[in-house]
């Protein structure tokens, strides 16, 4: 079942990586060509500040649930180098199911928040656009973000089960 799980969240972490590659790649040629454009030819593109701001931010959201699931997220550690297995695992639990927690509430809250109607009829004064498009993104990514937690939660409890037994006494 762990097998199941840990594929499912490599194909998501891969599909996070497309979209940022997509992202990083649509805010440089965007950004490009705004300063072709303005500079060179006194027409600048009206939507590009907005478009390029919202891209940006859909990579940082993006780009924090990748690293959750890299592994590659900035931490404090000093209090977990004091701890020794079985204990270093608990711990590790513990501050998993913690974290799952905080981002399922974050889940929740922000899935509400979109929903409401004012939100829904927000439109973009640029593009005219619906800005809740911009926001499912934020909303999604904290999912991704969740699920990532998720795994390595049900992956720090199965090392309970493979771990040997300390000595008899």
């Amino acid at each position: 079942m762990y097998e199941i799980l840990h594929k499912a969240d490599r194909v998501l972490a891969k599909f996070e990586y497309l979209l940022l590659t997509v992202l990083v790649a649509a805010l440089t040629v965007i950004l490009s060509a705004q300063v072709v454009l303005r500079y060179f030819f006194s027409s600048p593109l009206f939507w590009a500040e907005e478009i390029s701001v919202q891209a940006l931010i859909a990579a940082s959201f993006i780009g924090v649930s990748y690293l959750l699931y890299a592994g590659k997220l900035v931490r404090v550690d000093a209090l977990l180098t004091l701890f020794r297995q079985p204990h270093l695992d608990r711990l590790l639990s513990v501050l998993h199911l913690v974290s799952l927690l905080t981002l399922l509430v974050l889940c929740y809250v922000s899935t509400v928040w979109i929903l409401r109607p004012e939100i829904r009829a927000d439109i973009s004064p640029t593009t005219q656009l619906p800005r809740w498009y911009n926001y499912a993104i934020l909303v999604a990514s904290f999912y991704g973000m969740a699920w990532h937690q998720f795994v390595k939660l049900v992956g720090t409890a199965r090392s309970f089960r493979t771990q040997p037994e300390g000595p008899a006494s």
